[in-house]
């Protein structure tokens, strides 16, 4: 018998049964990176039965059962129960699911704003829960397994929960780390703030670079390298303030000011400039930036 089948045939298959309400991308990712770690995921919930089918289909035969919404009550049993929906659905479907014959001693929800508590009913109905949510950006649920593996992962909740949650990102090779739920709020934010609001600074950058008479698909073109050697930096540097270059970096209030003043008919694009650059004398004054030069930028920023 090959080798590989030899291991196959050694892995230990746990079962997932994984809610998805509506077109969700996160859940059914997830689920496919842990079927090649000897996961198998049992059934799929969607808002409908089609939206299930489809999600199924992104997997190898036997494929999950594919539910709709309104047939909780048909889920088969599985180990775990991961709940995948927007963040404003969770606590509705952990109490429908809290009234159906589950069989799964752990609930795990993928939410990066919302703690285990959305879990509540679920908690009162005699499981585990928690919170399990990848550092990653997810747009799609045939790539984005890939971008799982190996990422980090925030675990929080009941002690069964977490060791499960920790099990899973294991097995993904990634790496967890947990924190109070009262500060899940908060680390969500850090998390839009290094992705969600990356893109949207992106935009406004190509926006800016395409009214010097740039089309917009040259000006995006033009500045993904420059923001992929940006990430590269922040990989190599050993600290954020190592990685930052510009007039920040170099003392240059000159060109600040004339930065400044080229955004001056674009009041919001303005402020966005100001604000960030408020932060990036913090990171200059790291690196050893002057501070005379530090001084006459913050006055720049400041008319």
């Amino acid at each position: 018998m090959p080798r590989e089948a030899k291991r196959a045939r050694g892995k230990k298959t746990r079962e997932i049964t994984l809610a998805v309400v509506g077109a969700g991308r996160l859940g059914p990712a997830l689920a496919r990176a842990l079927a090649a770690r000897g996961y198998r995921t049992s059934a799929l919930v969607a808002r409908n039965k089609q939206h299930a089918r489809r999600a199924a289909r992104l997997f190898p035969r036997p494929r999950p059962r594919a539910l709709a919404a309104s047939e909780l009550a048909k889920l088969p049993p599985a180990d775990l129960l991961l709940i995948s929906t927007p963040d404003d659905q969770i606590a509705a479907t952990a109490a429908l699911l809290a009234h159906a014959p589950l069989g799964a001693g752990v609930a795990l929800h993928t939410s990066g704003a919302l703690s285990s508590d959305a879990l509540a009913a679920l908690r009162a109905a005699g499981c585990a829960v928690g919170s399990l949510h990848p550092l990653v950006s997810v747009s799609d649920a045939q790539t984005g397994a890939e971008s799982l593996r190996r990422a980090f992962f925030c675990v929080e909740g009941d002690a069964a929960a977490v060791r499960a949650g920790r099990k899973i990102v294991r097995a993904l090779g990634g790496h967890s780390f947990s924190i109070r739920p009262a500060d899940k709020a908060l680390y969500h934010a850090a998390a839009v703030l290094a992705a969600g609001h990356t893109v949207a600074l992106f935009e406004l950058a190509a926006e800016l670079l395409a009214r010097c008479g740039v089309s917009a698909r040259a000006a995006r073109r033009a500045l993904l390298p420059l923001t992929e050697s940006t990430l590269n930096n922040l990989l190599a540097a050993r600290t954020p303030a190592h990685a930052l270059t510009g007039p920040f970096a170099r003392g240059d209030a000159a060109t600040v000011r004339k930065n400044l003043a080229a955004l001056a008919a674009d009041p919001a694009a303005h402020d966005i400039y100001a604000l960030l650059g408020a932060h990036a004398l913090r990171l200059a004054r790291r690196r050893g930036v002057p501070a005379a030069a530090l001084k006459e930028i913050e006055a720049a920023l400041r008319q």
